[in-house]
């Protein structure tokens, strides 16, 4: 049999699992079988022997099996609302391909002459966008949002005669910029809001400018490595500015006039994008009736299907022989692979949580810790959760450690708020895997980012935000 990457994980995957079963002979039995099933799925996602997606279903198959849980309960977050925000965002981003929209945005943002100095200044255009969006957005919707833009802005770039293309850091880097940026406010994500609420019952409030003041040096600092580490890949491929200024002035000239398809996408587009942002709006203005209408008739997920609905309503006039601006080809063309693979993947961190091992692997990491040592204690908690948070949804490890860390700090005689903190943050710092945040999965389904390459480059920014969080969580308790 030949050594393919396939046939090593069809041989690691159940020596491994056999290894974690045998390790954990004392943990209660629904928690070792989720090891083991994590396990096993761990090396089949690294080793892609079968679609990430059917490998995500294999785990909650395997959970079913084994009378973890029942098939209801294992299969309910394929009807998560992430999930509709996904197919929305992905029908929106299929209209502006179809209509050419993308296109059209693209050259015109590479005819401002900041972007056309170099390659990395591209890059730090739409990284910026990125970074600065997700503290109001949602992290899923900024990169599903600029997603389009930037692949149309990629076909324009000439591949070195290498054959290589700088597409994958490209792409990574707007994920990794909206992770970031997400954590800067307390609406950036959802574990901002979980250890700000659990902080409130031990009689420590937030306010929104509070957070900022201590969450922002550490997403900055981790936004300004993350460029310095992708200005190191970038700056290895060939760009010529006076090439990409005769394309795109040759481009924009043959530009048809703007077709109703497009018009009725760019609309139907700032309208959704417009409602993504008027929750956070009205809650940085104070206006709280307005941001709790917003958020509960216009939550995401509602916002991208009505946006897609709308496509498949309007019809771009008489060349569509009355169809929408989007028709039911359409459906059959967006990356259902990565929906189904975020789907599953939550199914199967959700049962992390529900079997208890998440606990246990919270109560594991500091039972070693000295009281006195707290650098070791927050470097500990910081890189555990980090990494934890790569196979199962940062939600859901907020949820669950958040109290944990509460009552050992408590315990050890720490103040709880930076210690609290810093596992927040760090609950959105999972660079390495597709299932590990939404953003990592997004940029994975356009094909164009290989799960090595995401496992490589997310690794050292795995490692650099242990050192960056636990640096700023230190400072703060020092003061």
């Amino acid at each position: 049999m030949t050594l393919t990457r396939r046939n090593i994980g069809l041989l690691l995957a159940p020596l491994l699992a056999i290894v974690m079963w045998w390790l954990t002979d004392g943990l209660e039995p629904q928690a070792r079988k989720v090891a083991t099933i994590m396990v096993f799925c761990l090396v089949f996602w690294m080793t892609e022997v079968i679609p990430l997606s059917m490998t995500a279903f294999l785990g909650v198959t395997l959970a079913i099996l084994t009378g973890i849980a029942d098939v209801n309960t294992a299969f309910q977050n394929l009807g998560h609302p992430i999930i509709l925000l996904f197919i929305g965002s992905f029908l929106l981003a299929r209209s502006m391909t179809r209509h050419g929209l993308d296109k059209r945005i693209a050259l015109y943002i590479l005819s401002r002459p900041v972007f056309q100095r170099s390659l990395f200044s591209m890059f730090l255009g739409f990284s910026l966008v990125s970074y600065l969006l997700s503290m109001w957005v949602s992290n899923s919707v900024t990169v599903a949002m600029l997603l389009p833009l930037t692949i149309g802005v990629l076909h324009l770039i000439q591949e070195p005669e290498s054959g290589k293309s700088p597409a994958p850091f490209f792409l990574l880097g707007i994920a990794y910029s909206a992770s970031i940026g997400g954590v800067g406010t307390i609406i950036g994500s959802p574990p901002n809001l979980i250890g700000v609420n659990y902080l409130a019952k031990e009689g420590i409030t937030i306010d929104f400018l509070q957070w900022m003041i201590m969450a922002m040096p550490m997403s900055l600092s981790m936004y300004g490595l993350m460029l310095l580490y992708m200005w190191w890949f970038l700056k290895k491929f060939s760009f010529s500015a006076a090439g990409i200024q005769a394309y795109v002035a040759e481009h924009t000239r043959s530009q048809p006039p703007i077709s109703k398809g497009e018009q009725i996408t760019m609309w139907v587009f700032l309208l959704a994008v417009v409602l993504w942002l008027s929750p956070g709006v009205f809650n940085l203005l104070g206006m709280e009736q307005a941001y709790t209408f917003m958020s509960t008739y216009f939550a995401e997920s509602t916002v991208a299907v009505l946006a897609a609905l709308l496509l498949f309503l309007i019809p771009p006039g008489q060349e569509n022989g009355g169809e929408g601006t989007l028709t039911t080809a359409d459906l059959v063309k967006i990356d259902w692979d990565t929906i189904l693979l975020f789907g599953g993947g939550m199914a199967l961190g959700q049962l992390v949580v529900s079997s208890g091992l998440a606990g246990l692997i919270g109560t594991g990491i500091i039972s070693f810790v000295h009281p006195g040592q707290q650098v070791l204690l927050v470097f500990v908690l910081v890189t555990g959760v980090i990494f934890l948070t790569e196979v199962s949804s940062n939600t859901a490890i907020a949820i669950t450690f958040v109290p944990i860390v509460i009552g050992i700090v408590n315990q050890l005689g720490v103040p709880e708020l930076y210690p609290v903190l810093g596992v927040v943050v760090a609950c959105s710092m999972a660079f390495m895997l597709p299932v590990a945040t939404p953003p990592n999965a997004i940029v994975y389904g356009t094909k164009q980012v290989s799960i090595e390459e995401m496992a490589r480059a997310g690794f050292v920014l795995n490692v650099l935000g242990s050192f960056v969080i636990t640096a700023w969580v230190l400072f703060f308790m020092s003061r």
